[in-house]
């Protein structure tokens, strides 16, 4: 019922408040969404040798990302397929092989079965082959960013990202050398809904003004960085196949670069992108945006101290889903490989001082968040049918006109007073959680 009423809600800009925070919703999300879309693992800097692994989540389900003894990586189900018990219990680390503290079952970082105690005198005639660790259906890559799902007839993923492949090599492949991950990533946990992160870096530009008003004051952040009310600066781009984004640049002929240096700004022109995407990139100031479901984004210049110039950072983050109403942030910062490792390090530390559990953007999102949540589930949500609204910017609402002469794939909204991005998210969601019986539904 609450499904049905939201298909007739979006057509209006309206969204159940439900949605955010209902145990029915979030176990159909984990069969319907996480069990059928692809979903970012990590990045291929995490595992730079043989052996190296990390512990990561699809849905709720922990998965072992590895790269083996071949150099392939792979995405194993973290369970013994004798009893199911975890085989990997520490959360990063390096080896050749993973033994089950339960039975001692013992599999190569392949996932491969190789030894089963009293196998002669109890196991004899098992079939080795056939009781390896789980892989997820499909793995695959993009620039470095790895993905997987557990869909064996999900698209490929180079159909499922689409036409937001575009936009998303502007942060995650500027130049020849590509990105490598900065540190280990940060994790907290928040009580709040997963699709409020989601959905807030499609692009919530308003909010800006208001929620993060305080760091505008002592100079954090500016007004053009800020997403100021209008059409100054701001672009939100949709219908990218179910994933957007927003943009904050300058003016036709004016330069911003997101604040990289010189050296940088020369190996992203010789990078590889089109003009259209480099034009983008000289006059950007913020990009932001999300791939369905989970994975955000953003390149942004902070000021980790008021006192010291602006330093730009590439974001990534998976608002990983912990129950109804509650969510688990992972977040990683990302450098271009050629930059020095001074830069590196400046970038660190600006990307540490605005999104990580204690950075002043972070905390100001969070505390708001876990307001929706709680609003969901609320009693007046149910009884009174409490419906949130998602209609800055439609007709009637705004006068902003889609871009005619937009270079780029998608819908491009010349506004930051709109909210396209997210009643795209939504719309997205609602098809996937409406698309059929899930396996075993």
């Amino acid at each position: 019922m609450l499904l049905e009423r939201m298909g007739e809600d979006l057509d209006r800009g309206l969204v159940p408040a439900e949605v955010f925070n209902d145990e029915s919703v979030h176990q159909r999300e984990l069969r319907r969404i996480f069990g059928r879309c692809w979903i970012y693992i990590g990045h291929e800097s995490e595992l730079p040798d043989p052996g190296d692994y990390h512990v990561r989540r699809i849905g709720e389900d922990p998965f072992v990302f590895v790269r083996d003894e071949n150099g392939t990586i792979r995405v194993l189900l973290n369970s013994c397929r004798h009893r199911g018990s975890v085989v990997c219990r520490v959360d990063s680390g390096n080896t050749s092989h993973f033994r089950c503290p339960y039975h001692a079952w013992t599999y190569k970082n392949d996932g491969t079965l190789i030894g089963v105690p009293a196998r002669q005198n109890g196991y004899r005639a098992l079939d080795m082959s056939q009781w390896g660790l789980l892989p997820a259906a499909q793995v695959d890559s993009f620039h470095g960013l790895v993905f997987a799902t557990l869909d064996p007839a999900a698209p490929p993923l180079h159909d499922y990202l689409g036409k937001f492949r575009w936009y998303l090599e502007m942060s995650v492949a500027l130049t020849e050398g590509g990105m490598e991950v900065l540190g280990e990533p940060h994790r907290w946990l928040i009580d709040a809904d997963w699709k409020s992160g989601a959905e807030n870096f499609t692009g919530d530009s308003s909010h800006t003004q208001m929620t993060h008003r305080s760091l505008l004051e002592v100079g954090i952040a500016d007004q053009a960085g800020a997403g100021k009310t209008g059409k100054a600066h701001g672009l939100h781009v949709n219908e990218c196949d179910g994933h957007a984004i927003s943009m904050r640049v300058l003016a036709p002929g004016e330069e911003r670069w997101f604040d990289y240096p010189k050296e940088l700004q020369v190996l992203i022109e010789e990078g590889g992108l089109s003009e259209p995407q480099l034009d983008l990139v000289r006059r950007g100031v913020v990009h932001d945006g999300t791939v369905f479901p989970n994975l955000s984004f953003i390149q942004f210049s902070a000021r980790e101290d008021i006192e010291l110039p602006p330093t730009p950072f590439v974001s990534i983050r998976t608002w990983q889903p912990r129950g109804p109403g509650r969510m688990e942030v992972w977040s990683w910062l990302l450098a271009p490989r050629e930059a020095s490792p001074e830069f590196k390090e400046r970038m660190y530390r600006a990307g540490m001082a605005s999104f990580s559990p204690s950075g002043a953007f972070e905390q100001d999102d969070a505390i708001v968040w876990s307001g929706v949540a709680r609003t969901g589930g609320s009693v007046a949500a149910e009884l009174q049918g409490i419906r949130f609204n998602y209609q800055m910017g439609m007709p009637g609402m705004g006068d902003a006109e889609p871009i005619e002469d937009w270079p780029g794939p998608g819908v491009a909204w010349p506004s930051n007073s709109g909210e396209s991005g997210l009643r795209t998210f939504h719309r997205r969601w609602y098809e996937q959680m409406t698309a059929g019986p899930a396996d075993g539904e």
